[in-house]
């Protein structure tokens, strides 16, 4: 039984922002020009990362729809297993297209964008929850039967364009559509917005997907070793040289972006204080002895950069952020930026800022108290783009001066030098129970309530491995932690801790 004509389906899959409505457009002007009817429907997402929108084109020849004596009825939304070709704005997108079954191995031709732009569930996860970029790359190679895919998001970029006409240019490259290169052109150039630089993203996005593909070996860049850095100031050239001296040299590139990152976070001292402490498991006598030393120096310089106001302040009024969001928000010539920040700092934060005998001053009831928890009640918008908002914060970030004065700073070295001891110790028994011990500071992070919830979960582990005693296990401790990072609420941790009887 001979089969009948069948329209040409296309899902394509973007965010909110991304011109998928656009692209969608060009596609039916492109089909309506060229003697086909198109159809096209769209479901919009909730948000622009919790849900992307799907746009439906189907496309069917009048000169077949005339033979067949009628028009055809086209199709409202994509079926799992009959899409022809799928457009995805990024990665991520493509993976749901995989996960909805829109690709078919046999019949299927994905076209996506290797970006990534991570989902709310990925960033608001409290420990990593980002989804393996590698993976999703092979699983959408594998759903279908031909897979083109390259950075959209940067070919827009450096073609002054938007990434819906790398799209609409690389679907043409592909050959997959019955239409001439000029034709798809025409089809921009009839949209008079932006013809220009949507043509050269199009030039260059065509070239893309025509050359033919190469394996990941042969795509892959070379790993270069990074040069060791060759510092100006005597006192960091010599934290340089006793890190190459002392350390391994398959944890130099960890140790030294410790070091690097203790003294951008306070000076030469504190950094020399972070080696002082990695010394301590870089001695021990232990088989495995690589592993453990690269879980406490990344954890290590973690930790000791915890995150107080006067870093906070700091990190947001770097000129290399102010750089990032301008980028990001693509400020043109002679446009002017206003970065707003909501900053809600709590009583104790403030005490904790200032030095020792005047945090617990301001900490005890009486008149002062009551004034700033009175200004402090609602949080304020300050803009760190004018003059006075800036300077506000850059007074905060200067308290990293007497930042080891304050109480804050003794009662995190406190619990960091319980943590190097504790590793320490169990590492002369059992190496491998101490680097889960280390990898537990992945508990504490963040500021305000964050720190606090997390530094919560990590005492509840901690008095529960000591609680489980010679029986404690680094599988036990794995299990601890990963329930900690599954709900900040620690009912899953809870519940983990039912079940071993340690509760």
């Amino acid at each position: 039984m001979m089969k009948s004509p069948q329209p040409i389906k296309i899902a394509i899959l973007a965010m909110g922002g991304e011109g998928g409505g656009v692209l969608a457009d060009w596609i039916v002007d492109l089909g309506e020009h060229s003697g086909h009817l198109a159809q096209t429907t769209s479901v919009p997402g909730v948000a622009q990362r919790t849900g992307a929108t799907i746009y439906y084109v189907e496309l069917f020849s009048e000169t077949q729809a005339a033979a067949d004596g009628g028009k055809p009825i086209l199709a409202l939304m994509p079926l799992p297993g009959d899409v022809d070709v799928i457009l995805a704005s990024e990665l991520m997108e493509a993976g749901r297209a995989v996960q909805r079954g829109l690709a078919t191995p046999g019949r299927s031709t994905m076209i996506a964008s290797t970006h990534r732009v991570y989902s709310i569930a990925e960033k608001s996860a409290m420990g990593d929850g980002r989804v393996d970029s590698a993976e999703l790359l092979a699983l959408a190679a594998r759903s279908a039967k031909r897979f083109i895919g390259f950075d959209m998001a940067q070919a827009a970029e450096e073609s002054g364009s938007v990434i819906s006409a790398v799209l609409f240019g690389a679907l043409a490259g592909s050959g997959v559509l019955p239409f001439s290169r000029s034709q798809f052109e025409a089809t921009i150039e009839r949209g008079g917005l932006g013809v220009k630089p949507s043509l050269k993203a199009f030039g260059r996005a065509f070239e893309q997907a025509q050359r033919d593909p190469q394996s990941a070996e042969e795509s892959a860049e070379p790993v270069l070793e990074q040069p060791a850095p060759a510092p100006r100031e005597p006192v960091v050239r010599a934290l340089i040289d006793r890190v190459q001296k002392d350390f391994p040299r398959s944890a130099h590139h960890l140790v030294l972006e410790g070091v690097r990152r203790l003294l951008d976070y306070q000076d030469a001292r504190y950094a020399a204080l972070y080696l002082d402490r990695l010394d301590k498991v870089r001695v021990l006598p232990t088989n495995d002895s690589e592993r453990l030393l690269k879980a406490t120096a990344r954890h290590l310089a973690l930790w000791m950069s915890y995150e107080d106001t006067a870093r906070v302040a700091a990190l947001k009024t770097r000129a290399s952020r102010f750089d990032r969001v301008r980028g990001e928000a693509r400020v043109q010539a002679g446009q002017v930026l206003a970065i707003n920040e909501y900053m809600h700092p709590r009583l104790q934060e403030i005490c904790e800022t200032l030095p020792a005998p005047l945090g617990r001053w301001l900490m005890k009831p009486g008149l002062a108290r009551r004034l700033v928890e009175r200004m402090t009640r609602e949080g304020r918008v300050i803009q760190t783009s004018s003059l006075r908002g800036f300077l506000m914060l850059r007074c905060v970030a200067m308290a990293k001066r007497w930042r080891m004065s304050t109480t804050r700073y003794a009662e995190e070295n406190r619990l960091i030098e319980t943590w190097v001891e504790r590793i320490v110790r169990i590492a002369i028994v059992n190496p491998a129970l101490a680097a889960e011990i280390a990898e537990c500071q992945r508990l504490v992070k963040g500021y305000s309530d964050t720190h606090e919830r997390g530094l919560r979960n990590y005492e509840t582990v901690m008095a529960a491995a000591d609680r489980a005693g010679a029986s404690l296990s680094p599988a036990m401790v794995r299990e601890l932690r990963d329930a900690a990072l599954a709900d900040e609420h620690g009912n899953k941790l809870r519940t983990v801790l039912v079940q071993h009887a340690l509760a």
